[in-house]
């Protein structure tokens, strides 16, 4: 899939948006990549993790930000295995470019410290497959493909909002506050932000 790069300010605007609602935050990004975001948002932020597979990239991270925990890693395996739960994360950052719904499965039954009220903000690659009726294919999805049958394009964020909802669910997390906008050409790209408490 070519990547869009034009939603950049829409990702910025909403992150800069949770942050005036955000006391103390604790970031973990899980697809540190450039650190674009970092830099446009998470600047003046003491504490996070960051998690990023191309070497380069993680030596970037490294330099950028030295308080971070910063871990050249796939993220889903380590999230799995733990890692990053030193700190009690309060905003969980995930910008896969693709499906971020193996993150946040990990995040969420892996072993580690919960925050009372989390805060998860996600930019979603996958409607654009699901427009081309491949929603069947995305194992993540297909919970929601028996429930609801392959055409998911129209309804996306009402599934992202119910998916997001059964995952945090399991750690006693209940849904207190939403949003979420298609955007990106074609509106292939979907950002939502969800505010969790328990």
């Amino acid at each position: 899939m070519k990547r869009d790069h034009s939603t950049i300010k829409h990702k910025v605007a909403l992150r800069r948006a949770m942050l005036k609602l955000v006391e103390k935050p604790v970031v973990m990004e899980t697809h540190g990549g450039t650190g674009r975001l970092w830099a446009a948002c998470y600047r003046a932020v003491k504490d996070g993790v960051v998690f990023e597979k191309n070497p380069q990239r993680a030596a970037l991270l490294g330099l950028q930000r030295p308080t971070w925990a910063v871990y050249e890693a796939d993220c889903v395996a380590a999230l799995m295995a733990g890692v990053g739960s030193h700190l009690e994360v309060s905003i969980l950052d995930l910008d896969p470019w693709g499906d971020p719904w193996p993150s946040i499965e990990a995040f969420f039954a892996s072993d580690r410290p919960r925050a009372g009220r989390l805060w998860v903000v996600v930019n979603d690659g996958l409607r654009q497959g699901v427009r081309l009726g491949r929603a069947w294919a995305v194992g993540t999805l297909q919970p929601m493909v028996a429930k609801y049958g392959n055409d998911l394009h129209g309804g996306y964020l009402e599934v992202c909002r119910e998916l997001l909802e059964q995952k945090s669910g399991q750690q006693g997390y209940s849904l207190t506050a939403w949003m979420g906008y298609y955007c990106g050409h074609a509106d292939q790209m979907t950002h939502y932000l969800a505010e969790l408490q328990r």
